[in-house]
């Protein structure tokens, strides 16, 4: 099947990406390890201002692919463009100056266990060696705080943290250098539902006052829906399909059908078209799939 790339507006506040210049561009990426392939010709655009969430079963190398965007691996062929410029052409001061402009949320926190909470914020900015060491501490508070916590947590261990406050302060650390792009890998992964909710709607309210551009892998239904302009959906070694939800689900792929139109993707759905969301005609497809 072609890939189909959308070109309407999102559904959770994103603004159309017709006409207008991706900020990231994936092009013929091939994927390697040994024998096996992993991404065979994936072609990917992500657009100013939206949120994009890359989705695929176990295997389909979508944090593989996030890590080939941010330069921690390398591609076995094809081309990466952020911002315009090919990552690969990029002498080293240059390639910092770029990683200057994005952030990351690994997985599980990532946190350095030697160091406390302000000194893993504050990391990027020492690495700089650009500000005073005041200044650095002060504006990684402000990042805490920023994250909903306060400077009482400056001062603990990444041991000391529950789960929740481990993806705060990796998230701070991620905003660190008041990055344009984010990328969060699972974010939610291993929260209990409140602490989720309650992560989501940071997400969310950060990505409306700091204008953030999100690039998020998830497996977790109700963060895709909470927060997807789009959903890129990785089979068959490709992108399949980059869309809003409600036509992504008219899609009829093994994959999507499953995925979004079992029990639990229709609970999510049926959630979203409760409330005031211009995706709420999900329901209606969600539904007839459950009667089909």
């Amino acid at each position: 099947m072609t890939a189909i790339i959308d070109s309407g507006a999102g559904a959770n506040g994103g603004t159309s990406p017709g006409a207008r210049t991706p900020i990231i561009e994936v092009r013929g990426l091939v994927k390697r390890f040994g024998d096996t392939v992993v991404h065979d010709g994936l072609d990917l655009e992500v657009y100013r201002d939206e949120v994009l969430s890359i989705v695929g079963g176990s295997g389909t190398g979508k944090t593989v692919l996030l890590r080939q965007i941010v330069g921690l691996e390398r591609p076995s062929a094809g081309t990466i463009r952020l911002f315009g410029e090919d990552l690969a052409g990029l002498d080293p001061a240059r390639l910092q100056w770029m990683r200057n402009r994005w952030g990351m949320q690994f997985q599980r926190g990532a946190l350095f266990s030697s160091l406390s909470v302000i000194d893993n914020i504050a990391l990027p900015l020492r690495e700089l060696r650009c500000l005073p060491d005041n200044l650095i501490c002060e504006a990684s508070l402000l990042k805490l705080e920023l994250v909903g916590l306060s400077a009482r947590d400056a001062d603990k261990m990444p041991a000391d943290l529950s789960g929740g406050m481990v993806k705060r302060v990796a998230l701070a650390r991620a905003l660190a250098l008041e990055p344009e792009l984010v990328f969060l890998d699972e974010p939610t992964a291993g929260l209990d539902p409140m602490a989720s909710d309650d992560y989501v709607a940071l997400i969310r309210e950060l990505r409306r006052e700091l204008k953030l551009t999100v690039v998020m892998v998830t497996h977790d239904l109700d963060t895709l829906v909470a927060l997807s302009d789009r959903v890129a959906v990785l089979a068959d070694r490709k992108v399949l399909a980059a869309l809003p939800i409600p036509q992504l689900v008219k899609i009829d792929h093994p994959f999507i059908r499953e995925y979004f139109l079992g029990e639990r993707g229709r609970r999510a759905l049926s959630a979203l078209s409760a409330g005031a969301n211009p995706a709420s005609d999900v329901a209606a497809v969600a539904g007839h799939a459950g009667e089909s």
